[in-house]
């Protein structure tokens, strides 16, 4: 059985693990093992039929369920932030993300994505991470989306520190091989060790492209920056051929055309997006472990999100966010909306 545990937060009175969607919407709703194109689809409820507040805490308020057979996307939490090196708080960035998405609607008029109208999407909660032992919480990691995977089902995450995207990058490139990276982020996550230990948040690439994870020659790091312990810091992403761009290369310009490069590395192979929240400047997203000052600004990180449409994603993440950083919730309001940004460019996403 998959080891994902529904959020304490989604489950109402008499619940058992499973959310039903709210009263009136369960005729829209699929029933297990359907798969037709034409087949009713789990939609998120308007605001002007449901109340905000009212509804169990999921992503989008969507069904949860337990298995992801049927699906052809979810939300997953993995709370974990036992590899932060800076200020904790990470574990509690799926709750409150699930908390913030109340605000978002189910069409992208920017870009004409309907997501909701495309594919099957629900929220399967949260992996069942061991807080008290890193390694075996990677192992657990692994295991769940290695299901998530097989079922042939394209994993939308919610962290969680960056050290998650090892083990899911693990379950993803057992199905589709080494894949392409996009990777926003302040720090490139390379780092050998610390404090003796080879996994936490800082060493995730680095342990990726050991187990031959990662295409390299696809893998693109945007945002970089911040002071460093050497001259060169960026040496070693480089020298397994990532593209690192760094954030003052970002400054005050369009992204659309660092994207239209991109998208030509990329190709048409699988590729995943790992997006850390302090990618983007504290000012506008405050509620992180180890936030840099000048750092990219919400209208690019969506400017790189939408420049992926088109490509074979097979999976995002959105990590790093820590609540008690931001008690006015900013920060998780802008993860949500990446998130669901990521959801309006996976590759069975209609346009109009």
């Amino acid at each position: 059985m998959l080891r994902l545990l529904a959020s304490r937060c989604a489950r109402g009175p008499g619940a058992r693990g499973v959310a039903r969607p709210a009263a009136g919407l369960r005729d829209r709703c699929r029933a297990p093992g359907r798969r037709a194109s034409d087949a009713p689809r789990n939609l998120p409820p308007s605001s002007e039929a449901v109340a905000r507040p009212v509804g169990v805490c999921s992503m989008m308020r969507l069904p949860v369920q337990a298995s992801p057979e049927g699906l052809d996307a979810a939300f997953v939490g993995v709370p974990l932030d036992t590899g932060t090196s800076n200020r904790p708080g990470a574990r509690f960035g799926p709750r409150r993300i699930r908390e913030e998405s109340v605000m978002l609607r189910t069409i992208n008029p920017s870009t004409g994505a309907l997501p909701f109208q495309s594919l099957m999407v629900a929220d399967l909660g949260d992996v069942n991470v061991n807080l008290y032992n890193l390694q075996d919480s990677c192992r657990l990691i692994h295991e769940a989306y290695q299901k998530i995977v097989a079922a042939g089902c394209v994993p939308l995450t919610l962290g969680g520190d960056h050290t998650i995207t090892y083990p899911i990058l693990q379950a993803m490139a057992k199905k589709h091989g080494p894949v392409g990276l996009l990777h926003v982020d302040a720090h490139t996550d390379t780092a050998d060790k610390a404090l003796g230990e080879k996994i936490y948040h800082g060493t995730p690439f680095r342990r990726c492209v050991e187990e031959k994870l990662l295409d390299c020659k696809r893998v693109v790091q945007i945002g970089i920056r911040g002071s460093s312990t050497t001259v060169d810091p960026y040496r070693y992403s480089r020298n397994q051929g990532f593209r690192v761009v760094l954030a003052e290369d970002c400054w005050m310009k369009s992204l659309v055309p660092l994207m239209a490069e991109v998208r030509q590395q990329m190709g048409g192979k699988p590729m995943y997006i790992s997006f850390d929240i302090d990618g983007l400047d504290p000012a506008y997203a405050p509620g992180t472990g180890t936030p840099e000052i000048a750092g990219l600004t919400p209208s690019q990180a969506l400017e790189i999100i939408r420049g992926c449409q088109g490509l074979n994603v097979v999976g995002c993440d959105l990590v790093e966010v820590s609540p008690p950083y931001d008690p006015f919730g900013n920060t998780a309001l802008l993860a949500a909306n990446l998130l669901f940004e990521m959801l309006c460019v996976l590759p069975k996403v209609r346009v109009v």
